[in-house]
Parts: C-alpha cells; sequence; structure tokens
C-alpha cells in the first residue's frame, strides 16, 4: 500500500516559493546573489500595528479564538468593505484565515466536486491551479495577452463558461503581471457573468491599495451589486500593510459559503493568530498615511526596473498599474547561446542562466502559465534594484 495520497499527484510545489528557498540556500552559503523572486515588500509592518500585538501580549490576549476571527476583527472587515467599496455585510458573512492563501483554498474545498470547473485567467498565480485540483475540480486556463494588458476579455469569459463552470477568479492588481481591471474592464465581464447565474466569482483584491498613476481600484460586487450574493471578495494586510510574516487573510461573501469555508477551516487551521488578528484590527481602523508614500517609492522603482529592463538586449517589458510586479517578454531571447555555449530554449532555460551567470533569482514565466516570459518583485531596496537591471543587462549583452 502507497503512503502518499493520490490527491497529492495532481499538484506541484508552488515555484515562486521554489526559487526563494534556493535563493536562501545559495544566500547562506556566502554568494552574490539577489532575490527577486518572493512578493514581500521591504517595508517594515507600521510601529501602530506592532503596538496594537505588543498590547494583546501584555494583556494576556493570547488564548484560542472563534474560528471564523475574533468579533473586533470582523467588525473592522465590515467597516474597510463599507468604507472602501459600499458593501455592506454583517461579520458573520466574514472570515478571517491564516494568509490570504487560506481563503482560496477553504473556499475550493468547500464548493467544488469532481468535474467541476473554475476558469483560471493566465498569467496567474501559482497556487489557483493548483488549489482547483486539490479540491478535485478542473482549471480552465484563458489565456490573456499582452496586447490585451494582460485582462481577460468578456469575449474570452463568455467563451470559456460551461454548464459545469462553478468559479472564475480574479486577481486585480495581478500576481505576477501587475495588470489592474478598471471600473470599464469589469463592467464588461460582470455583464457576461450575469447571463450565467450559476458561476460564482472569487476576486482576489490583495494589491488593491499599491495602484499607480491614478488607477482607481474597483471590486466586482461594488461595480455590479446583482452580483452580490455569487462573489468572494478576498483580501489581506499582507502586501498593503507589510505585514506578510503575520498570516491574517480574509473574506466577505454569502452565508452559505462563508458558514461552508468555516466548517472547513474548524477541522483544518482552526483561528488564526490572536495576536496577528489583534495587529489586524490596528492596521484595518487605523492611520493608513504610510500607504501613499510607500505606493510612491514602489512607483519609482517599477519606472526604474520597467527603463532598466527595456534597454536590455531582448527583452521588452510593458509598464503595470499596479501591485510590485512587472513581467517582462524573452521572446527575444528564444534561441539565443550563452557563453559557454547553452541554448536558452524557454524561459525557464534563461532564468536559470541568470541565476548561474549573474547571481539573480526570478521566476519563469511559465509558473505563471504564460511565457516566455519571467517576474521581477521590486518590492525591494533600489540599490537591490539597481544592481539587478545592471546584471540582467550584462547577462543579456552576452548572449549571442
Amino acid at each position: 500500500m502507497a503512503l502518499i495520497a493520490d490527491r497529492l499527484s495532481r499538484i506541484k510545489p508552488s515555484p515562486t516559493n521554489a526559487a526563494q528557498g534556493k535563493f536562501l540556500e545559495m544566500k547562506a552559503a556566502g554568494k552574490d546573489v539577489i532575490g527577486l523572486a518572493a512578493g514581500e515588500p521591504d517595508f517594515p509592518t507600521p510601529d501602530h500595528i506592532k503596538e496594537a500585538a505588543y498590547k494583546a501580549i501584555r494583556e494576556n490576549d493570547t488564548k484560542y479564538t472563534a474560528v471564523a476571527g475574533t468579533p473586533a476583527l470582523r467588525q473592522a472587515i465590515v467597516a474597510k468593505m463599507k468604507r472602501d467599496h459600499g458593501l455592506d455585510y454583517k461579520p458573520s458573512q466574514t472570515v478571517v484565515t491564516s494568509g490570504g492563501k487560506q481563503i482560496i483554498f477553504n473556499a475550493m474545498l468547500a464548493t467544488l466536486n469532481p468535474g467541476d470547473e473554475v476558469i483560471v485567467p493566465a498569467p496567474y498565480w501559482v497556487s489557483y491551479p493548483e488549489m482547483v485540483l486539490f479540491g478535485e475540480g478542473t482549471p480552465v486556463i484563458v489565456q490573456c495577452k499582452e496586447e490585451n494588458g494582460f485582462k481577460l476579455t468578456p469575449e474570452d469569459l463568455d467563451r470559456a463558461i460551461t454548464p459545469k463552470t462553478k468559479w472564475i477568479i480574479l486577481n486585480s492588481p495581478s500576481n505576477p503581471t501587475g495588470a489592474a481591471y478598471s471600473k470599464a474592464d469589469l463592467r464588461g465581464l460582470c455583464d457576461v457573468l450575469l447571463k450565467h447565474p450559476h458561476v460564482y466569482i472569487l476576486t482576489d483584491d490583495m494589491y488593491e491599495k499599491l495602484v499607480y498613476d491614478d488607477f482607481v481600484f474597483a471590486t466586482p460586487a461594488e461595480v455590479e451589486p446583482r452580483l452580490y450574493d455569487r462573489t468572494l471578495t478576498m483580501n489581506g494586510v499582507s502586501k498593503a500593510y507589510n505585514m506578510t510574516g503575520w498570516r491574517i487573510g480574509y473574506a466577505a461573501g454569502p452565508q452559505e459559503l462563508i458558514n461552508a469555508m468555516i466548517t472547513v477551516q474548524s477541522q483544518s487551521t482552526s483561528n488564526a493568530s490572536s495576536i496577528s488578528q489583534a495587529a489586524a484590527v490596528a492596521a484595518l481602523n487605523g492611520p493608513t498615511d504610510f500607504i501613499p508614500k510607500n505606493v510612491a517609492v514602489f512607483k519609482q522603482r517599477r519606472d526604474l526596473v520597467v527603463s532598466m529592463l527595456n534597454q536590455s538586449k531582448g527583452i521588452k517589458c510593458p509598464r503595470p498599474e499596479g501591485a510590485f510586479y512587472v513581467y517582462p517578454s524573452v521572446a527575444g531571447l528564444i534561441g539565443k547561446k550563452t557563453p559557454d555555449g547553452k541554448v536558452i530554449k524557454d524561459d525557464t532555460d534563461f532564468v536559470n542562466y541568470l541565476l548561474e551567470a549573474e547571481g539573480l533569482s526570478v521566476v519563469q514565466g511559465s509558473a505563471f502559465g504564460q511565457g516566455p516570459a519571467f517576474r521581477i518583485s521590486y518590492a525591494t531596496a533600489t540599490e537591490l534594484l539597481e544592481e539587478a537591471g545592471r546584471r540582467i543587462q550584462r547577462a543579456c549583452a552576452a548572449l549571442s
């Protein structure tokens, strides 16, 4: 009898975690490496948020909480949804998890039956298809072309929907491309979804605060209130509040769905950390003046990275509207040879070449469902980004 369950054969380890792990190993070995694989802000968690955690510890707020989250945090989520999007939820329609990833995992496990389809626009965050597969569903990958801004069009969405479609997963701004859906973009998608009442929407809004150039963020249930009962709106504190290690995600949605997700969570992790939840209350309810300051720095870094990449031989890099990623194409480098005679056959070859030749860790576009490209996270020190740009330019110039 085999030890490992058959369901594990359906999924792969996270490529972004693997790339970061390799970078950390090389760094620990004393090698001169720069890691641009992890999507993690380099800014510290703001002091008022840390102080809320200290206070929770001092006051012995260190016990189990309700599975779905503390009353204070669930109420803060309700207030946030109303304040930012005009959406009305009851605290019972919210759930708090150990990171945003658990929201998606719980939702897929709670709703998918074998054969159910989930539309996943590509390029996609690496975990979306794997979570669908783990839940015994079928990911339906829809390629979103660069000429369409890496965004799903209403026509492509309509073609992808079948009687078996249960979900569509939308991520705006996007990991890995930084593409963001405007209100007009969402209006077109919502009009299609109104014609298909059996399809639910999971919208991953994790990067909503990180947008540039006067872009105005919107979320589907805000754009089309008639989709309110079919939309799970998820978010978290990791990216905008610089709280990746605190591991707090949250969502609001239809009561039946939230109840089912809580049931899944009750038999897996139970509640998220009580201390992290206290910190998240301070994040959602407290001052946010640091966010536009951080966004201004990210914008400068974005412009720097895009400029340096577009000065690299054979690379073409579009300018994203949000998040802290760029997704440059390496189509112009396929077929080139490295100085030691290896042929660059695909984006994985190029990424490996960058790591070996220049000590630069990035993630291949094929991991996100669309290549030949690679993803850079520019959520790191500006001087490191400048050095990374020089290394990329040098590596590209060395190809023949």
